[in-house]
């Protein structure tokens, strides 16, 4: 098996707490060493030395919300063209949303994609089951033989469940199978026919709001059964002060509660809307400055456990068309790691915590491998220049669709090389 070491890198692993200059070592598929020891530990014969300096080696992203669309929606994404869109963005694992036609909330629809993953992915495919049997909010799927056939989550995706009484089933019997709701929490009549942040931004647009509260009612409703059932409960997209306020309680009352936020709520705003840029219609969608402004410290205070890249690849006929008609969702496996690394530059998110938040703990939650440099650990790694600075390019981007919302955005950090149980699966 082939050796590469990695010599003299700024290595970040939150698993373990290193933040050092030190040498990691890749032997096969796994990782043999990594950390400030390593610098004196001679190289193997025949591997290959890479000089680093000047580098950062990072675990391989996880991202832990990404929509695809095969099958049926292969024109959109297929999971081949997410994987080398997530390797040429440092993201070595995905979990894999059910919103597909058909919907993944049947054993052999879970098989089809660890199958179509094994065949033709170049990084690691996670499949989530669907909560709900079509995506519908009422008949539940069977928890227990989808866990068996390898699905990591439930959750009914882009859907909020309106039953309480699902809900309140849903969390016992992940509870009692072992696994994690994922829910994304919007009121579907209180969002009615809003189409982005509800305030005075909106008003001028002309455009239907959708109002804070939308997000934060089923979520204090979900909390409140996660309180009582015990079963793990994951907040997957906050954006609102109030909706991380409501998590930060449940945390401190002991409920086994995480959360999540989308890199673009972090980032943006919603004066990036603009005169009706329809790439930024999102769910939920951009909201206010000072509530962008709390999902960042929700980060560093460690109420918001994960990022993720909410990656929801649109065709442009669906996104060319007024503001209100237009399909929500950005793809973002590429800019992913370049957008959250302006929190580090910005002096708002230590590097450390940032890093966690994309790799470490979006593994532990889900119970992937990943997420660690630490001996014996599959090699799933990224070698980043923290300060390289690049444009974003619809042109260049590698997924099928290009709807995103960076487009000639300058960002600083960029993947120079990624590898997947220690093959290279993108060099820069």
């Amino acid at each position: 098996m082939s050796v590469t070491v990695f010599s003299k890198a700024h290595i970040v692993d939150p698993s373990r707490g290193v933040d050092e200059i030190g040498t990691v070592i890749v032997d096969g598929r796994k990782i043999a060493a990594a950390g400030k020891a390593a610098l004196n530990q001679g190289a193997p014969e025949g591997a290959v030395v890479v000089d680093c300096a000047g580098m950062t080696i990072i675990p391989g992203l996880v991202d832990a919300r990404v929509f695809i669309g095969e099958p049926g929606g292969e024109h959109r994404e297929t999971i081949a063209s997410a994987s080398v869109a997530a390797a040429v963005g440092g993201v070595t694992s995905i979990v894999m949303m059910p919103d597909t036609n058909p919907v993944i909330d049947n054993v052999a629809l879970v098989e089809f994609v660890l199958r179509t993953a094994r065949d033709t992915a170049s990084v690691n495919i996670f499949p989530a089951a669907a909560i709900t049997k079509g995506l519908e909010g009422r008949e539940m799927t069977e928890f227990g033989l989808l866990r068996e056939a390898g699905a990591v989550a439930f959750t009914d995706g882009r859907h909020t469940i309106a039953n309480a009484l699902v809900m309140r089933r849903a969390l016992t019997y992940a509870r009692d199978f072992g696994g994690v709701i994922a829910h994304e929490t919007q009121d579907a009549d209180l969002a009615a026919a809003g189409v982005m942040n509800e305030g005075l931004y909106a008003s001028w647009l002309g455009l239907s709001g959708i109002p804070r509260e939308a997000e934060l009612i089923p979520l204090e409703r979900d909390l409140a059964l996660a309180r009582l059932t015990g079963g793990a409960y994951h907040a997957a997209k906050v954006s609102t002060a109030m909706a991380a306020g409501a998590v930060n309680r449940a945390k401190t009352d002991g409920a086994n509660v995480t959360a999540g936020v989308a890199i673009h709520n972090l980032s943006l705003n919603e004066n990036d809307v603009g005169e009706y840029r329809t790439f930024f219609r999102l769910t939920p969608p951009l909201r206010a400055e000072d509530d962008r402004l709390a999902m960042i410290e929700a980060i560093k205070d460690g109420t918001i456990d994960i990022i993720v890249s909410s990656h929801d690849p649109q065709d442009v006929d669906t996104k060319r068309l007024p503001f209100a008609d237009a399909a929500a969702g950005a793809i973002g496996l590429e800019t992913l790691l370049g957008a959250a690394l302006r929190l580090y530059h910005n002096g708002d998110v230590p590097l450390l915590r940032l890093v966690k938040t994309l790799s470490t703990a979006p593994a532990r939650l889900f119970g992937l491998p990943g997420g660690t440099l630490k001996p014996g650990a599959a090699a799933d790694l990224a070698v980043v220049d923290l300060d390289e600075p690049w444009i974003v390019s619809e042109s260049g981007l590698r997924s099928r669709s290009k709807n995103t919302c960076f487009e000639g955005a300058r960002l600083q950090g960029k993947v120079l090389q990624t590898m997947v149980a220690g093959r290279t699966v993108f060099s820069a």
